[in-house]
Formats: structure tokens, sequence, C-alpha cells
């Protein structure tokens, strides 16, 4: 095992080499999906997934990083640890369970600190069926110019606008507003796109190739940026169904101490969201049952990292901008979803270790 901070990188491209060497060194099957784009310093860029257990098992736990790609810079460093915990992966291997790791599955966003694809839509929203209408969002339309204006920092005109619309409807309901998804601004926040994306493409052939034979199939998808710094808020991440929720209360609540919570009911800190990634999972594995959560860590109040995801795509629609504050921005992104702090990544490794073995034994009971 290694010490946690060991396990963090400070870029993507780091990252990368982390995960893999840890994965070679423990004998996992590696297979590379490279991304049609270089990354921020020219770096190849992949969705890199890492198999540990027989290519057959009737049991699988999925656990993936970057799905908004500056959250890698955490889900990362949970893989790569988990790489070198040799009483985990022992864990797994008594209880029959193989774990499949697929790191960065939004390498752009991870290489380039934005939370977004290369195509500018925020994965999670991106799971749509689009030969069907897509979910409008009108009140999103409203708030748009406010949110993302033609200057930045913003005018104290513009924050006044915002926090009369905040006094008026509430703080939840911005929250709602901004982040459940929209599908008519390809320019805009939380844009869940048009057509499915290169990552959305790229997992489902992960999925088909490892998990096609698999009967009983968990999920932990790592995130940050919503509640106290450093809790692990366990969501579950399954449809509005009482059983799948039952199941994940089974296997990650330890009787109310580490409470599962769900977008359907509002006990979780996210809104109710469109276009989710685990849809993924009941469409190309319809064979398994399924249970998953999002390990979702805090980091800065919800006001700083929505301030945060403004000025990027502020910034998206003006490269223009001068290079510092091309900068500064980056920095502002990478501090809203990652605190760089030992006592924090602790933190996270102790509660991504902990649902780790949950995960396992849930799967085996």
């Amino acid at each position: 095992m290694i010490e946690p901070n060991a396990a963090f990188a400070p870029s993507y491209a780091r990252a990368r080499v982390l995960f893999l060497e840890g994965a070679a060194a423990a004998g996992m099957a590696i297979r590379s999906h490279n991304h049609p784009l270089p990354g921020l310093v020219g770096e190849t860029l992949a969705m890199d997934v890492a198999l540990d257990g027989p290519a057959d098992a009737e049991r699988l736990l999925v656990v993936s990083s970057a799905c908004h790609g500056v959250e890698g810079f955490c889900g990362s460093g949970v893989q790569v640890f988990a790489t070198h915990d040799e009483a985990w992966r022992a864990h797994a291997r008594a209880a029959g369970v193989a774990v499949l790791y697929i790191h960065a599955l939004n390498p752009h966003g991870f290489s380039y600190q934005r939370r977004v694809t290369h195509e500018n839509v925020d994965l999670n929203r991106n799971f749509q069926d689009f030969s069907q209408p897509l979910p409008d969002n009108p009140v999103y339309t409203e708030l748009q110019p406010w949110l993302l204006p033609e200057t930045w920092p913003p005018s104290a005109a513009v924050a006044s606008a915002i926090e009369h619309w905040e006094a008026q409807h509430g703080a939840a309901a911005l929250q709602a507003v901004v982040s459940q998804g929209q599908y008519r601004h390809a320019d805009g926040l939380f844009y869940g796109g048009q057509a499915p994306t290169w990552s959305q493409q790229t997992l489902r052939t992960v999925l088909r190739q490892h998990a096609q034979r698999t009967r009983s199939l968990g999920w932990i998808d790592l995130h940050t940026g919503l509640g106290p710094s450093g809790v692990g808020e366990r969501i579950c991440a399954c449809r509005d169904d009482a059983a799948a929720l039952r199941r994940a209360r089974d296997w990650w609540d330890s009787g109310g101490q580490t409470p599962v919570t769900s977008i359907y009911d509002g006990s979780s800190t996210s809104a109710r969201l469109t276009g989710l990634m685990w849809n993924a999972a009941y469409e190309e594995c319809p064979q398994a049952e399924y249970t998953g959560i999002a390990l979702e860590y805090g980091t800065k109040p919800f006001p700083e990292v929505l301030k945060a995801l403004r000025a990027d795509h502020w910034l998206h629609r003006h490269p223009q901008a001068p290079e510092a504050q091309a900068r500064a921005i980056r920095q502002q992104m990478r501090d809203a979803f990652y605190v760089d702090t030992d006592p924090w990544r602790a933190q996270v490794v102790v509660q991504a270790r902990q649902a780790l073995f949950q995960a396992v034994d849930g799967l085996s009971a």
C-alpha cells in the first residue's frame, strides 16, 4: 500500500502514468481507448481501462473517475491508491468479484481542467434518447445572460440580478435550474448535447467488452463539488426504483452511519437531474442486476463552485482572453473541484476504501 498523498497527481498526464503503472504492477489487464484530440500540453488523451480479476466474472464492480473532467484529480487518486491496496484487492478476489477501473471517462476535461467534454457537453447529462424530444429548461434560458455575461468578472448589475432572482426563488431553486441540464444552449452551463459524445460512445463500448457476462453489477462513480468539504455523499445512481435504492442502502448505508441519499426523494445535495450516465448500465447490461452510487466529495460552497463554472464557460466563449486570466480561471476550476491538502486527500481515501469494501460485500451477499 502507498501513502494516500502519493496516489494523487498534479496533472492529467501524471495521473495517467500513475494509474497505468499501478495497474500494470498489479498484473491487471489494461486496454486504452485513445481520444481523437491532444491534451493541454500536447499529451495523448485516453479512457484507460484496467480489469482486476477474470474476464468472465459474474460479479463485477466498476470504479470510474473523471466523468466531469477536472473532478478526475480526486477520482484518479482513489483509483491509483486502490491498485496498490493489496488488502482491498485480496478481499475482492476472495469474494469472487472482478473490479473494472475506468480511468478518465472524460480525459479532455481532465487535462484542460474543465468539467465538460471537448464538445462542451456535461457527460452526466448526455445519456438521452436523442431520437426523442429532449427536456426543456426555459428558466435556464432566462438566466443564461446573467450567468454568462459578455464581460468577466461580472458587473455589479449582473451580480445584483442573480442575487435578486435567488432571493425570490431560493438557493435550492437556483442550483436546480442551473444544474439539472439543458439542451438548447451549446455554449452554456450543464449542456447535455444533441448527440452522444465520444466519451458516451466509448463508455458503452467498454461495458460491451467487459460486462456482458455479468449477473450482478456494482458501480462507484467518483465525483467532487457538492456538500461539506471532504465528506463523501453516497448518492444512489439508479432509476427511480425502490428495489435498487434499497440494495444501495443495504450495501453502503452502514446502519445509517454513511447514509445513501437519492435525487428522487430530496435527500441528496444534488438536484434531480436528467440524462445520467448510469442509464448505460441498464441499456448495455440488461442481463445484470445493477446497483450503484455516485460518491460525491465536497470541496467548496456551491456559490463558489458555480462561480468557477461560470468563469470557465465564459473563457470557453472568449478564447481571446489574456493568458494570465485564462490561467487564473483554470486554477479557479481546479480549486473548486479538488482540495489540494493532505487532510482532504486522506479523508477521500478513507471513505472511498470503505465504500469499495462495502460494494464487494454487497455483490457477494
